[in-house]
Formats: C-alpha cells, sequence, structure tokens
C-alpha cells in the first residue's frame, strides 16, 4: 500500500512539481490548496504528468476543522508544508497579511496534526532565515541573522516554532535557495497571479512582449558585475529533495526530531548573468534597464551543499542554462 502525503499548497509552483515527484517515487499524494496564489489549471497538467487526477481539498490551512476531517479521512503518513505567501516585496508592503498566513497556518496545521497523531512533516524554509549571511557559502551551522523582510521572519518563526515542538514533532526542515525553471514537459510551471514579484517568470513575460522591460533593481552593490548573487535550482530538482526528505521521515532514518538542510546548487549567479544565460540558451534578447535598490533585497547569498549531499544522499542535477530553457518553454505554452 502506498505510504499517503498531504502537500498543503499543492497547486503552487514548487507543491506541483513535488507532487508529481512523490507519485514518482511511488507515493500518494493529497493536495490542498486554497488557490489563492495557484490555479486549478495545476491540476490538468500534474493529471497529464501521471496519469490521473490526485485527491484535491480546495480550503485554507487555517481552516482547523476542514483539515481534522481530512487527516481523520485519508491518514497520511507525513506533510508537506508548502501552504504561505513567499514575496519578499510584497511581505514589507503587507507584513501582517504575512505573518496571519505564513506564521498562523503553520500553528493551525501543528495543531491539527497534535490532534489526529500525525508526526512527521517537511517543511518549506528558506535562504531568507539567514539575512545577510556572515559567511558564504552558507552553511546550515551558519548563525541566523534578522531577516530582511518579514517574509524571512515568517521562515524564521517556522523553524523556531516546529524546533520547539520536536519532542513529538518530527521535522525535515528545507532551506532552499531560488527556484527557477518548470517541468521539462511544459505541463506544469510557475503561474504567477498579476505582476510576477519575482525574477524569472517576469523576464520571461518580458521577453513574450507581456511586459515592456525587465528592471535590475540595482547594480551598485559589492559583486563582480554590481547586481545581487543567488543560488538558483531547478524546481524538478529541488521537488525531489523533498522527495527525500519524506523518505527519511518514513524511514525513521533522521537522527534528531528537527533536522535542517540547505538545498541550493552551491553556486551563485548575478541577475545579469542569468540574463546572459537566458539569451544564450534561448537565442533571445531580454529588454532591461537598470533601476534602484529595492527594499529587502540580500546582496549575495549561495548554499553550502555538503551536509544535503552526504545525509539526504541528493544533489541538483540541472544547470542554469537548463533551468532558464525550461521556464521559456512552459512561457511559450502559456503564451500560446
Amino acid at each position: 500500500m502506498k505510504s499517503k502525503i498531504i502537500v498543503t499548497g499543492g497547486l503552487g509552483f514548487i507543491g506541483s512539481h513535488t507532487v508529481v515527484a512523490l507519485h514518482e517515487a511511488g507515493f500518494e499524494p493529497i493536495i490542498i490548496d486554497n488557490l489563492s496564489n495557484s490555479q486549478l489549471s495545476a491540476l490538468d497538467g500534474i493529471e497529464k504528468l501521471i496519469g490521473y487526477k490526485p485527491q484535491f481539498a480546495q480550503f485554507d490551512v487555517n481552516d482547523a476543522p476542514a483539515l481534522r476531517q481530512l487527516i481523520e479521512e485519508s491518514k497520511p503518513h507525513a506533510v508537506i508544508h508548502f501552504a504561505a505567501f513567499k514575496a519578499v516585496g510584497e511581505s514589507v508592503e503587507k507584513p501582517l497579511m504575512y505573518y496571519r498566513n505564513n506564521v498562523g497556518g503553520l500553528v493551525t496545521l501543528l495543531e491539527v496534526m497534535k490532534e489526529t497523531g500525525l508526526t512527521d512533516i517537511v517543511f518549506s524554509s528558506s535562504c531568507t532565515v539567514y539575512g545577510e549571511p556572515a559567511e558564504i557559502p552558507v552553511k546550515e551551522s551558519t548563525i541566523t541573522k534578522p531577516a530582511e523582510s518579514p517574509y524571512g521572519a515568517t521562515k524564521q518563526m517556522g523553524e523556531v516554532i516546529l524546533k520547539d515542538n520536536a519532542p513529538w514533532c518530527n521535522t525535515q526542515c528545507l532551506r532552499y535557495f531560488n527556484p527557477i525553471g518548470a517541468h521539462p514537459s511544459a505541463e506544469i510551471g510557475e503561474l504567477p497571479l498579476g505582476v510576477p514579484n519575482n525574477l524569472i517568470p517576469y523576464l520571461t513575460q518580458t521577453v513574450a512582449g507581456i511586459r515592456e522591460s525587465l528592471t535590475v533593481f540595482g547594480n551598485d552593490y559589492d559583486t563582480p558585475d554590481g547586481t545581487c548573487i543567488r543560488d538558483y535550482i531547478h524546481v524538478v530538482d529541488l521537488a525531489e529533495a523533498h522527495v527525500s526528505a519524506v523518505k527519511r521521515l518514513i524511514d525513521k532514518s533522521y537522527q534528531n526530531a528537527f533536522e535542517v538542510f540547505n538545498i541550493g546548487t552551491g553556486n551563485g549567479s548575478t541577475v545579469l548573468e542569468v540574463i546572459n544565460s537566458f539569451e544564450s540558451a534561448t537565442g533571445l534578447k531580454v529588454p532591461h534597464t537598470i533601476g534602484g535598490r529595492r527594499a529587502g533585497d540580500v546582496v549575495k547569498v549561495w548554499a553550502e551543499t555538503t551536509k544535503v549531499e552526504n545525509v539526504l544522499g541528493w544533489k541538483a542535477k540541472r544547470n542554469l542554462e537548463t533551468m532558464l530553457r525550461d521556464a521559456w518553454n512552459w512561457q511559450v505554452k502559456l503564451s500560446k
């Protein structure tokens, strides 16, 4: 019998790819999503890839009675918790909305998990917990400084809450860097509602003619070309990392009830390097201008990946050009 895994936010960008990866690894995914930052069409894409429509429940993770009923009826083995708002800039403008949803949602989920006897969770965290990092590459042991944005603060708080509940709750906490790309089939990908807050969907929409120009936020940082550096990771690689974490929980091979892993490639790319790589991968020009710095942005960050490679046995496989080519193919499909 297949192990059932609840995926909150399972129709979102990372969630939808993880649902596919779970199926491919022999698990039965159950999706919860309130469609506040996703679209039902992702379910159709998932169905095309796995051959059936997985169980889907449309409600907010803050809805404790609905959550309790689903857990009691489906009897899952673990939860992967993606359901959260994720835009740095928006969190600066609307901090209360982020604390209510990201922190409140996790608390509700944990309360219901404890009531129903469900003890295993994979938590979607972020490299933003490191703030402006004290060392690069960033290790799991690197001190977490004050977050640069309310979004980052909600992820820090989420980790503290999970660590405080470690006596009964077993957590694989994945601090991931910058997920981009799309499934190579172009059946699922990133579906930002309205104006994208992240670099790659804004870039691909600009090349597709939906946006006039891409603004690069600042070119006067202490980096090789003055633009911010990030560790970009293919969303399919990231999805596979979640599968490795679920297996660790189910096999009970973890050493501690609360474990943290950096999920990245171990390499950093500047914004201008991303633009150049996209142009190289696709042969298309990216209209862009240089603007001022954006509030909440960290200057440079990339991952030290030794721990995740040694402990989870996971390593990123796909390079930057592959990520950008897959992202563009997804945009082309959306534009048809």
